[in-house]
């Protein structure tokens, strides 16, 4: 079984060839060709945290695999990630393990590549302006990927630590072309932005009607089980996408509060989710129809993105000879 650390993750993992990649991936998910159950977790309620499962099938890259992930929200996020996660890969044909990789790289890196892929298909071409809600992993992640996108010239960091912002603007600052500047709330950071990304973990909305300009993108990949990331007007005004409606509609842990609460006050119903990205890049749903429509994907994470990772990284480290083999027997 070849076994992967995250540092060699991170070498092998190319963000372009990854959004590449999560196409079809997507495409496979909403026409019925992965096989991609519910998740199912393990409750930590004293640190308000917990242990998920996350199998699939994908088919078509020939991957067969688990991760299990973990969400403890209390970790200071430097020193520990409040995500946490291992993947197991499998040969299809026989369902013996073949892989073992830190999945915590996998994990930042096909958030961010996901996003990346729904600003492809709903921003507007010419979306130049980027503003990062939240100093973590995940912003990092999606700084990096959305660029790769579109012609992004201007990035705003804003977070609830001004200080932590400043580091990210200075770090994004050395990594990626265009301005990069922390700014002193999410509303000035919105402020005539045209792709909006939301990764925190926020209690109450960091992603307000009143605060955004007409025609802007916003992908919201924040968690949290007692809070939410968007308010209920910008949801009842998008066009919403999401990975899947099964999995963001599921009850926590699974779904997403974005939307379960506004269905619950019945404000929305359920078919106010317009489209799934499958459908987009499949052609059976419309994206974008005007220049000033709000556009809002929602992602809960779906296994069919860490299957495509997996893939890769492996295809990479055979060819590459990276990586440890060892024996279970």
């Amino acid at each position: 079984m070849l076994v992967l650390g995250r540092s060699q993750v991170e070498a092998l993992l190319d963000v372009d060839s990854l959004i590449d990649a999560l196409a079809p991936a997507m495409a496979d998910l909403s026409s019925g060709r992965a096989s991609v159950p519910e998740r199912v977790a393990a409750l930590v309620s004293d640190r308000d945290g917990f242990l998920a499962a996350m199998p699939g099938f994908l088919s078509s890259a020939g991957v067969l695999m688990t991760k299990l992930v973990s969400l403890f929200p209390r970790n200071d996020g430097a020193r520990l990630p409040t995500h946490q996660a291992l993947i197991v890969a499998f040969d299809p044909r026989t369902g013996e393990p073949t892989a073992l990789l830190d999945g915590t790289a996998i994990t930042a890196a096909r958030t961010g590549a996901c996003s990346a892929l729904s600003a492809r298909l709903l921003a507007r071409e010419d979306a130049s302006v980027l503003a990062v809600l939240g100093t973590g992993v995940q912003a990092r992640s999606h700084a990096r990927a959305i660029c790769r996108v579109r012609p992004i010239r201007d990035i705003r960091v804003a977070g609830r630590d001004p200080a932590k912002a400043a580091v990210l603007a200075a770090e994004l600052s050395a990594v990626l072309e265009g301005e990069v500047q922390a700014v002193s709330s999410y509303a000035e950071a919105l402020d005539g932005a045209d792709i909006a990304a939301a990764t925190t973990h926020a209690l109450e909305p960091v992603i307000r009607r009143s605060w955004l300009t007409p025609g802007v993108h916003i992908t919201s990949v924040g968690y949290n089980p007692a809070g939410r990331e968007i308010d209920d007007a910008t949801v009842t005004e998008a066009l919403v996408c999401v990975e899947s409606r099964k999995a963001v509609l599921a009850p926590l842990p699974a779904g997403s509060n974005d939307l379960l609460m506004p269905i619950r006050d019945g404000l929305i119903t359920a078919d106010h989710v317009h489209a799934e990205l499958g459908e987009l890049i499949a052609g059976s749903r419309p994206g974008r129809t005007t220049p000033d429509q709000i556009t809002l994907y929602k992602s809960v994470g779906v296994a069919v993105q860490d299957a495509a990772a997996t893939a890769l990284v492996v295809a990479a480290a055979r060819e590459q000879s990276i990586g440890e083999e060892i024996t279970l027997r």
